[in-house]
């Protein structure tokens, strides 16, 4: 793997069955799926590019149900376009026809790709949702036709220049919020229970990480953001992309012929907005399927993006050295899937391996060793056994044993009760930085065990010094720090 190549976070995936559906139930699918069987093999007559004709459309949206609703018919129109995108329809031109204004320009039928629907893989149904949803993004990051056509009926000249429309810049910017949702997914911040607010996710990508307060001008480029976002999220929304709920449209005006947000988002753009004011300006987060396809997007523009269960199959050695990155949910389930493969004694025995070391890196590995065999069953115990005169896991193996009630267990002597006490510090250090939590360790430890830094200088651990200098930092007493930080200068006077 390539050194630059970008990394996210794993996230958990449903399976293919379940995904595929998740996608046939998808409002714009099922929808293109119902109107390629009522084309029919015999087909429909249809217009230039097998746009349905007037009579063709009002059925159309008569068969879906739509006609009550006053967009029923651009509905309609949409799902019809996604057929013909996916190939669940085939239009078939009449070139002598087309300039014949009383004859249809062609005829559209049911096409190859309806079977796929019923009788293809789960894999070849998710292939034929994410063709279809390529094309909705397209749709989605190109400008506002319906106010190109508005201007062209009224005799204006069509300059692209006044659209202020950047296709490369639009695509990317809908890649960059896209990314942002799966992100916030991936590290278990969004969720069907907790959506993101549309400011936010807008913030996110146009409000500066060093900016402490946005500007007026910074604001209203999320405004704007946001009102492009909100149409945008409509219509992916239909593919089943996203969960979506609208910006309040009472939130929203018009001026000079553009949506604008109404009412200032200062405020509303930060990390704790009020719960009742953010839900009217819009939220959303990403479906399972959702976050399958932009996975898969990430994956073909080059992006290492990891799904949990991808280390199952892998050694004890590249699970141990992976954990540390995971989110806390998702390092849980990979370890939960990789021990569930392997009997339990072999998969002690594997951990405990490659839980060694006296790299800056082996303190996490043994932590989150420790924390795999937690999971394991009274199978795994002679392989704990075997290593309890180990100086570098002699002490887990102990906690080990102790946790499952075994009681002929030799008590370890006070070089290795100080090593593991160094070795689970600087663990923690490494994963958390110097937390609350740790304060508590270390003023515990401290308080109960007079002459503390006396022996903990010279404990032969590669991290002893490093530990000490935190215990200066954290511990709340001056006496207690001062003597934490002469320790630390005596273990580094012995390397």
């Amino acid at each position: 793997m390539s050194g630059d190549r970008p990394t996210m976070p794993p996230v958990r995936l449903s399976s293919d069955a379940e995904l595929a559906r998740d996608a046939l139930s998808t409002p714009l699918l099922s929808r293109a799926a119902k109107l390629a069987r009522w084309a029919g093999e015999e087909g429909t007559p249809v217009g230039v590019g097998g746009e349905l004709l007037d009579e063709q459309l009002r059925a159309a949206t008569e068969l879906l149900g739509l006609a009550d609703d006053e967009d029923g018919p651009a509905y309609a129109a949409e799902a019809w376009q996604h057929a013909l995108d996916t190939g669940l329809v085939d239009f078939t031109e009449h070139p002598d026809e087309a300039d014949d204004e009383n004859l249809p320009a062609g005829v559209a039928a049911t096409g190859e790709e309806l079977a796929t629907l019923t009788s293809g893989s789960p894999a070849d149904v998710l292939d034929l949702w994410l063709g279809g949803l390529e094309s909705v993004l397209a749709d989605a990051a190109a400008p506002d036709l319906g106010a190109i056509a508005e201007q062209l009926a009224e005799g204006e000249d069509l300059d692209l220049d006044d659209l202020d429309w950047n296709p490369e810049e639009e695509a990317d910017f809908l890649d960059g919020v896209l990314g942002n949702l799966y992100l916030f997914t991936a590290l278990d911040e969004s969720s069907a229970d907790r959506p993101v607010p549309l400011p936010a996710l807008a913030a996110s990508m146009i409000v500066p990480d060093d900016m402490d307060e946005p500007t007026d001008d910074v604001l209203e480029e999320v405004s704007d953001a946001m009102m492009r976002l909100d149409d945008q999220f409509r219509m992916l929304a239909l593919t089943g992309l996203v969960a979506y709920r609208p910006v309040d449209e009472s939130l929203i005006e018009e001026i000079d012929g553009e949506g604008h947000i109404r009412e200032s988002v200062d405020g509303i753009a930060s990390d704790s907005p009020e719960e009742e004011d953010v839900s009217r300006y819009g939220l959303v987060t990403l479906t399972p399927l959702g976050l399958y396809a932009v996975r898969q997007r990430m994956l073909d523009a080059g992006v290492d993006a990891p799904a949990v269960g991808d280390l199952a199959e892998r050694g004890a050695d590249e699970l141990l050295a992976a954990l540390p990155g995971h989110p806390e949910a998702a390092a849980r389930a990979e370890t939960e899937l990789w021990v569930a493969r392997r009997a339990p004694l072999d998969a002690a025995r594997e951990l405990l391996a490659a839980a060694r070391g006296a790299d800056e890196e082996s303190p996490r590995r043994r932590l989150f060793g420790q924390q795999a065999l937690s999971l394991l069953g009274t199978e795994a115990e002679p392989a704990l056994r075997e290593v309890l005169d180990d100086r570098e896991l002699g002490g887990l193996a102990r906690v080990w044993l102790a946790e499952h009630g075994v009681t002929d267990v030799p008590e370890p002597d006070e070089a290795m009760v100080f090593w593991l006490t160094i070795d689970t510090i600087a663990a923690q250090l490494a994963a958390d930085g110097d937390s609350e939590e740790l304060r508590l360790l270390v003023t515990d430890l401290v308080d109960h065990h007079s002459g503390f830094f006396d022996s903990a200088w010279r404990v032969d651990h590669p991290a002893t010094a490093d530990v000490l200098e935190a215990m200066g930092r954290l511990h709340p007493e001056k006496k207690a720090a001062k003597e934490a930080r002469k320790a630390a200068f005596k273990a580094r006077s012995r390397q």
